[in-house]
């Protein structure tokens, strides 16, 4: 597992620390592979249509073809039902 952000390395190593995190965070500060996958584009915020990161989940198989894209998750619960769905 490791999680992707656009924000600089240093702030998501702080953030690692603090949520006492066990895999890696990548920076992906000109939002390349955000945007390839589809996890960055137009989304609504309160509301409003902004630009933004799309909260998503991606099983990435052994070859290093996408088998799972999952777009707007929700944090709560996802985790579980993630592990449920993919038996592990």
């Amino acid at each position: 597992m490791v999680g992707i952000s656009p924000d600089k390395p240093e702030k998501l190593a702080r953030f690692a620390d603090a949520d006492g995190l066990t895999f890696p965070l990548l920076s992906d500060p000109d939002k390349t592979v955000l945007a390839r996958w589809g996890a960055f584009g137009e989304k609504k915020l309160y509301g409003k249509t902004v630009q933004g990161v799309i909260r998503s989940t991606f099983v990435v198989g052994p070859d290093g073809r996408i088998e799972v894209a999952q777009y707007n998750v929700r944090a709560t619960g996802h985790v579980a039902k993630l592990r449920r769905d993919l038996k592990i």
